[in-house]
């Protein structure tokens, strides 16, 4: 049975539904590999098999027999190379298309543990006076970011931030970034904001909380060390005088996860 069906021809090609949606596909497929290479040094390598597969094209247009030859060796291991070369990215790709809201909305009525983690953490710096700065990255990658910082690759639990920000840890200064329910490294350089009126109202770290969602997708939580006020910076746009549940429902809409009632035992207005 023939399931393409014809919408329209140019020229001599005729151009079906499936062919429509092959193309979107492929286009949500690059764009989503874009984002999550765009910060990072991976692009570099992408750019430079970008330039060997235009040479082969020139190559083969222009019949140039020694760089085909080339080309056509090449060829066989291209596909292995570039598993290697892509190999974190390709893993970070899979891991973010398992956790899309459009997957989410199959597991409906579940939330994330990190979120009531990262909500509790909040809450007890906030109570112990202690300043901090929690990146939660979303669909862009953050790499470059995690980069100027201390690797951790630790699971999320409260204890474990609450500690990294305690005033006489060596890694309490900067944020800590989170990923895929693993916090990625400590002692991170966030961008500031330039808007001015920030900088005339805020601090540095409620700066670099705007800044970075300003440059990125990416959900910032920042406890003032001075007020102990717990905020979230979104979009270039932060809002402040947050407690727990008001925090852990606002990540978790924001994460694409539907609230549900926090563990017994734990529960702030």
């Amino acid at each position: 049975m023939e399931l393409n069906f014809r919408l329209f021809r140019i020229g001599f090609l005729s151009v079906g539904i499936i062919d429509v949606l092959d193309i979107l596909l492929v286009a949500f497929v690059i764009y989503k590999g874009y984002l999550i290479m765009r910060r990072t040094r991976a692009v570099q390598m992408f750019y430079g098999l970008l330039i060997i597969f235009v040479v082969s094209l020139i190559s083969q247009a222009l019949n140039m027999q020694g760089m085909k030859w080339i080309s056509k060796n090449l060829s066989t291991v291209w596909l292995v190379a570039f598993m290697i070369l892509f190999q974190p990215e390709l893993r970070r790709l899979l891991i973010l298309m398992g956790q899309s809201r459009i997957i989410r909305v199959f597991l409906k009525g579940q939330t994330s543990f990190v979120i009531e983690e990262i909500a509790r953490a909040a809450e007890e710096l906030a109570r112990r006076g202690y300043g901090g700065l929690i990146v939660l990255v979303r669909d862009m990658g953050l790499k470059m970011t995690v980069e100027t910082g201390v690797p951790v690759q630790a699971m999320v639990t409260s204890s474990l931030i609450v500690s990294i920000f305690n005033p006489r840890s060596p890694l309490h200064d900067g944020a800590v970034v989170i990923q895929n329910e693993i916090l990625e490294a400590a002692k991170c350089i966030l961008p500031l904001s330039r808007n001015p009126q920030l900088e005339r109202e805020f601090g540095t770290r409620h700066r670099a909380a705007v800044g970075m969602t300003e440059e990125s997708d990416a959900l910032v939580i920042v406890v003032s060390e001075e007020t102990g006020n717990i905020s979230i910076a979104e979009n270039g746009e932060l809002t402040g005088g947050l407690r727990f549940n008001t925090l852990f429902e606002r990540l978790s809409k924001a994460m694409g996860y539907k609230p549900k009632e926090v563990h017994a035992g734990y529960a702030h207005s």
